[in-house]
């Protein structure tokens, strides 16, 4: 009861003094207005941000990109307009200034003249980035400037995702252009393996020709070698024939000139016939002579006859030879004609594939390629070249070999007449022969006939001369047929020559041939590859998928999906757990400004009597502190808790802390003691992380914050407000109680010395 006694006199002290009553009324009602007023001012000011000037100064000009309009300027701000995020002024340059400076605006976005043409730079040598010039008043608000910041981050997000759009709409489009340009490059890789096929066949043709021709060179060798052995045997039957004319016609000529003496003889012998047999047999002696020539010019006319054959026949079969040669060139430059155009427009593609090649390495590999196929298409003309001499060469040979046989042929046709003349003339002399025999027996009957035989010798001796003369123009025409023999014998030794340079000519052309066959073979394998591969990649890209949804994601690929942790809805709710124990305190601090914290109202019987007393009336005063800022809060602001019977406790057990720690500072040292918790007050505010998390703080007041009341009501607050975490709450309230603990044992401790020191408690009473 002694206890009770202090309490009550307290209690009733304050009731009978009315201005003290008043103050501590007014007091109860700190808390309230320093949390409540300050709270409710400030409880979702980002929720008003519309409200905050801005000046929006659209400098851009536009420009034009992939033949489209670009006007991100004028679409940033028409998408500003709509967007109500700040209180937009869209102004002039020297408006926004002016605005600047006189505090009209917190801030100025600028968008400059080339922020398009920068846009539309993407493909140029040197690309530039958009700038969007911002300029924040921070003299006038530094927080606007944060707030800015923020919201220019924002509008680059837009905008940079509306740039990218633009730029993926026109990839997408180009790759469109590529799929085509791929498809484009099958279909001509696939006539390209058809042309090359083709031209594979046609290698394949050209070989075979090769080897046609092979053959036929070897035949028209084998020709050339047995017309060159006719012609020369025909040479040597010339000069043998030519030989016997000659001496054909010295005998005839001999003949004419004897067959005048016989026939002067016979003239005498009219007169005598004394030296007839003489004469007879002079004559038969010269037939001798005669039948031995006529002999021989009969054998070299038949061996004229044979070789002049042998040359028609060789030249005949030269021409058949020729001509098969002939044919094979032509075959074989048809099929070259066509390899070096499918050449020409295999080149043609693989240029144009690679003009269209966007890929360096792909361009390099196919201009490599086009080097290689004009260089076979170069050699191959120079084949076709070859083979077209080839074919002249073998047409003229079969026109020689042609006129060579024409001429053997007349020739064999004249050799013939000379043989049956030969043959007559041996047949004439056998039957002069047997008539000298009869007149040489009838040489007694000569008499009666020397005048009819005057006039046969005379007869005779006319037909020896024009059998002379006959047989000189013989020995003339085969004297230039031995000239054109021996010429036709040089040509054939030069024609066996060339043909054997022509046949090696042949043997390095048939291993060409057979090495372009395979180069066909490899190269239609390549060109089939190819048009596989083009023809995959045109499938690919021609897959892709372009519309309006593709193109937003590529100009926002990453969409953040937020989820909150413990949501704190606004600024009022984020702070709260930091302003109202700092109310809290500042109303413990008011309260022992006005409340005398050491004047007892009554004399206290006792130390622990004093104490009660004191402790009792701030304890109230406490409580009604703390369930005055909780109804405001939780009444009228309408802040949010997890639990509001442990909210209220918690409010109520820090009032009684702070009030604790403030009456013992206050008690034992009093205005000295009110400094310090001033002190206390000032190194919570900086150390409690209400406002910014305490890593973010200097060292030595995170080394602080362990030692002051406040962060653990801080952490407290925050739990049974946002987290809910109770058990962290009810941990940091145990270490608030080990304040209050001590400083009510403290304060305790203080009034019973004071009690038990009479004199003082006199000068506290008096």
């Amino acid at each position: 009861m002694k206890v009770l006694t202090s309490l009550k006199g307290e209690f009733l002290n304050i009731f009978k003094t009315r201005k003290l009553l008043v103050a501590i009324i007014g007091i109860m009602f700190i808390p309230l207005i320093y949390s409540g007023a300050y709270l409710w001012a400030f409880w979702d000011p980002y929720g008003h941000v519309d409200k905050l000037p801005v000046a929006v100064v659209n400098n851009d000009t536009g420009d034009t990109y992939n033949g489209k309009d670009l006007t991100i300027g004028a679409d940033l701000v028409d998408k500003l307009k709509k967007e109500k995020k700040f209180d937009w002024h869209f102004v002039d340059a020297k408006q926004a200034k002016r605005g600047l400076q006189n505090q009209d605006y917190y801030m100025e976005i600028e968008i400059p003249a080339e922020f398009s043409k920068n846009a539309a730079s993407l493909q140029s040598d040197e690309p530039k980035n958009l700038e969007l010039l911002y300029t924040p008043n921070e003299g006038a608000n530094y927080l606007t400037s944060k707030i800015g910041d923020s919201a220019i981050e924002q509008i680059k997000e837009e905008v940079a995702a509306a740039v990218t759009k633009t730029y993926t709409e026109s990839m997408f489009a180009n790759i469109k252009d590529v799929s085509k340009g791929l498809q484009d490059a099958s279909d001509g890789a696939g006539d390209l393996h058809n042309g090359i096929e083709s031209a594979e066949n046609g290698a394949g043709q050209i070989d075979q020709g090769m080897s046609s021709a092979k053959k036929g060179a070897d035949d028209l060798k084998n020709g050339i070698s047995t017309a060159l052995k006719g012609s020369t045997q025909l040479n040597s039957g010339i000069k043998s024939v030519k030989s016997g004319t000659e001496s054909v016609a010295a005998n005839l000529k001999t003949v004419a000139e004897k067959s005048i003496v016989f026939t002067e003889g016979l003239q005498k012998a009219a007169a005598g016939t004394d030296d007839l047999e003489n004469g007879l047999q002079r004559l038969n002696g010269g037939y001798g002579q005669m039948k031995t020539g006529q002999d021989k010019l009969l054998d070299g006319a038949k061996k004229v006859e044979s070789g002049t054959n042998a040359i028609g026949s060789g030249a005949q079969e030269l021409a058949s030879k020729t001509a098969i040669l002939k044919k094979g060139a032509e075959q074989t430059r048809a099929g070259s004609a066509q390899v070096s155009s499918g050449l020409s427009q295999l080149a043609a593609q693989i240029d144009t594939m690679a003009q269209q090649s966007t890929s360096p390495a792909e361009k390099a590999k196919l201009d490599q390629l086009k080097v290689k196929v004009q260089e076979l298409s170069q050699g191959s003309k120079k084949v076709d070249e070859g083979l077209g001499g080839l074919g002249d060469g073998a047409e003229a040979i079969n026109n020689g070999a042609a006129a060579l046989s024409d001429a053997a042929s007349h020739a064999a046709a004249g050799q013939n007449g000379v043989v049956q003349g030969l043959t007559s003339f041996g047949e004439k002399l056998d039957e002069a022969h047997a008539g000298g025999v009869k007149l040489e027996k009838g040489s007694r009957d000569l008499s009666s006939g020397l005048n009819e035989l005057a006039t046969g010798s005379k007869q005779l001796g006319e037909a020896t001369n024009t059998l002379a003369a006959g047989s000189n123009q013989l020995s003339s025409g085969l004297g230039d047929l031995s000239g054109g023999s021996e010429s036709l014998v040089n040509g054939m030794t030069k024609l066996s020559g060339g043909s054997m340079t022509l046949l090696n000519g042949i043997d390095q052309l048939n291993g060409g041939t057979g090495d372009l066959v395979n180069g066909m073979k490899k190269l239609s394998s390549g060109s089939e590859k190819l048009q596989n591969k083009l023809q995959d990649g045109a499938d690919d890209t021609g897959d892709l998928k372009a519309n309006d949804q593709v193109y937003e994601m590529f100009a926002k690929p990453v969409q953040v999906k937020e989820t909150h942790l413990n949501r704190v809805p606004n600024y009022g709710t984020g702070f709260a757990p930091y302003f109202l124990p700092l109310s809290l305190f500042v109303g413990s601090l008011v309260v022992s400004i006005i409340f005398p914290l050491r004047k007892p109202a009554v004399m206290p019987k006792s130390g622990l009597g004093w104490f009660a007393g004191k402790l009792g009336v701030i304890l109230v005063i406490g409580m009604v502190q703390a369930l005055l800022a909780d109804s405001v809060l939780l009444g009228l602001l309408g802040l949010e808790v997890k639990s509001i019977p442990l909210f209220i406790v918690l409010s109520i057990f820090t009032s009684w802390t702070f009030l604790a720690i403030v009456q013992f500072l206050v008690t034992a040292l009093d205005n000295p003691g009110r400094f310090i918790a001033i002190l206390i007050l000032v190194a919570q505010l900086v150390s409690s992380a209400g406002t910014y998390p305490i890593e973010l703080v200097p060292d030595i007041l995170q080394s602080a914050a362990a030692f002051l009341p406040m962060t653990y009501t801080v952490a407290a607050f925050r739990s049974i407000i946002s987290t809910g975490d109770f058990s962290f709450m009810w941990h940091n309230t145990a270490i608030l109680g080990v304040f209050f603990l001590g400083a009510i044992s403290c304060t305790l401790i203080y009034f019973t010395i004071s009690f038990n020191k009479g004199n003082s408690l006199k000068e506290q009473h008096a």
